[in-house]
């Protein structure tokens, strides 16, 4: 039986593994390849952890979802028809299994609901240069993190979509069951919310924020994998 570090490495180890379109991953994984899901996993783990904490708000519910959203979607990765790109296919389970289990936990969140106001967050920095550049940027980072954790969730995840993560306006209408429309104008009030000069003064640092770190993303990988390679 092949351990975790000798499955990355077999993974890995080909020089055209890396540059592997999703549906030719999915592809070997379906012929029986299923090391090669791992490949899947490591593209998307930053992705899908940031959407499902956009929903829940905690990181280790956002693990947990994540799990659950990567086996549900090895079990039924012969059913993506590829109507849409896998990526939104991948987002769009994620995003349900976060809101179902935070209706489970008896927190109503409706993607499609629009809240009538949300209290605007209110955020003030020191300017600061020289060595304590680094330190201040890591805390801009905190900071920013906890002002989209403040917002309301509808908004909140259209914005990590659209801006922490960076999709389009389309894949992240496809990927949240939105409208154009609605994807625009919640990312306005998004924005109206964190402030125009907080989303100028973190612009930058807003890529960093909710990284998914190493031992997150090996953690997450080895718990699936246990659990879709036959013992």
């Amino acid at each position: 039986m092949t351990t975790g570090l000798e499955r990355m490495a077999a993974v890995t180890s080909g020089a055209t593994v890396s540059i592997l379109s999703d549906e030719q991953v999915v592809e070997r994984v379906c012929a029986g390849e299923i090391d090669l899901f791992e490949v899947i996993m490591r593209r998307y783990n930053q992705r899908l952890y940031r959407v499902a904490r956009g929903i829940l708000g905690e990181d280790s519910e956002a693990e947990d979802v994540m799990q659950e959203a990567y086996v549900r979607v090895f079990s039924h990765l012969r059913q993506f028809a590829g109507r849409s790109s896998f990526a939104t296919w991948l987002t769009k389970i994620a995003v349900y299994e976060a809101l179902a289990r935070a209706r489970r936990r008896g927190r109503a969140v409706e993607l499609d609901a629009m809240p009538e106001e949300a209290k605007e967050t209110l955020m003030q920095t020191e300017q600061a240069d020289g060595p304590e550049g680094s330190l201040l940027a890591q805390e801009s980072r905190d900071l920013l993190e906890a002002a989209v954790g403040a917002i309301p969730t509808p908004y909140r995840v259209v914005f990590t979509l659209r801006t922490v993560e960076g999709l389009s306006t389309a894949e992240t209408a496809a990927a949240l069951g939105l409208s154009l429309e609605a994807v625009k104008t919640r990312l306005h009030r998004a924005n109206a919310l964190l402030r125009k000069d907080l989303s100028r003064r973190f612009g930058r640092a807003a890529m960093a924020a909710f990284a998914f770190a190493a031992p997150r993303c090996n953690r997450v990988v080895a718990a699936v994998m246990a659990r879709i390679l036959p013992s």
